[in-house]
């Protein structure tokens, strides 16, 4: 499977859906996560799609070596936003694979619009549970506590 590099069209493509979501269009299941940099410890936000599995709620991404996951990896916490919401969480990372493979694996059903991201990344070749929990073992997932 692909997503060694990032993508060039997805720092543009998070910026678009960061302006659309302060005017107040939010697509989809889409919210804002602020996690503080490693470096600087300012905010850094991107989009993210929180899902819920077993009354537990969950962020994902199949690129482990992206800004943002390594950020919330080394800051354990950062702020989840809907509209004028902000929610102060934890973030815990799911260590065992058949954890992360069990929210993988609810992914496309709970929010369908972000399959089509995991398929332009190439972290999947097909839309269906079966294909989301094979990823498990290349992405992270963090489980999101409120403080």
């Amino acid at each position: 499977m692909a997503v060694e590099g990032l993508p060039g069209w997805l720092k543009p493509v998070n910026r678009l859906v960061k302006v659309l979501h302060k005017l107040g269009l939010r697509p989809g299941t889409i919210h804002l996560l602020s996690v503080p940099g490693r470096s600087s410890g300012q905010l850094r936000t991107t989009p993210v799609s929180p899902l819920t599995v077993d009354g537990r709620r969950y962020v994902l991404s199949p690129a482990p070596q992206s800004d943002w996951v390594r950020n919330a990896s080394a800051a354990g916490w950062g702020v989840l936003t809907q509209g004028r919401r902000k929610q102060k969480v934890r973030l815990e990372p799911l260590p065992d694979v058949r954890d992360r493979e069990k929210v993988l694996r609810a992914f496309p059903i709970e929010v369908p619009h972000g399959v089509q991201f995991f398929l332009k990344l190439g972290a999947v070749t097909g839309p269906t549970p079966d294909e989301f929990a094979a990823a498990a073992p290349r992405s992270v997932v963090f489980e999101v506590i409120p403080v």
